[in-house]
């Protein structure tokens, strides 16, 4: 538990507040295959990295979902849609999404076509280095209950490429 923010109410009344929670989605990684980078390490190697991070909704240890082939844009979108289905499930009312500029392209590219343009290029453009952008997503009070399955991999053929770990005080 840690101190609340000063100037809330919480504060005010001398609360300690759970610090956030950090849940670890496959869904909103980058865009998989071709590029070593778009790999990951193996989950048991970033935990020991990220104690704090809750990995318990990632199924597969090794990376299942990097290949050779360049993920489609399709399928980026597809998963990103999945990824919004688990967020409007989530019980909180504000989270935080940590992700990369792809899938935020991928994501927001599907959305407000109905919107006046320049509303529709500042929700679709490019999203910069480090930013942050604050999006409401609304739920109109519909939240069904449906079970989101975790992401499981196509049956592509495995990359040949191989994430080597990397320690920094090497």
């Amino acid at each position: 538990k840690g101190e609340a923010p000063p100037g809330t109410l919480e504060a005010a009344a001398g609360m300690n507040v759970p610090p956030p929670r950090f849940l670890v989605r496959e869904e909103c990684r980058e865009r998989w295959g071709k590029y070593v980078c778009d790999g990951r390490r193996t989950i048991s190697e970033i935990a020991a990295e990220f104690p704090n991070f809750d990995f318990s909704e990632i199924v597969h240890d090794e990376d299942v979902f990097y290949s050779d082939e360049r993920e489609s844009d399709d399928h980026c979108c597809e998963r990103a849609v999945r990824f919004l289905e688990w967020l409007n499930q989530r019980p909180e009312k504000c989270i935080a999404v940590v992700t990369h500029s792809s899938f935020l392209r991928h994501l927001f590219g599907q959305f407000g076509e109905t919107l006046h343009y320049e509303d529709r290029e500042n929700l679709q453009r490019l999203a910069g280095n480090c930013e942050l952008r604050s999006i409401m997503l609304c739920s109109h009070g519909v939240k069904d209950g449906k079970k989101i399955d975790p992401l499981m991999p196509s049956y592509a053929a495995p990359s040949t490429v191989r994430m080597s770990s990397h320690n920094p005080s090497e």
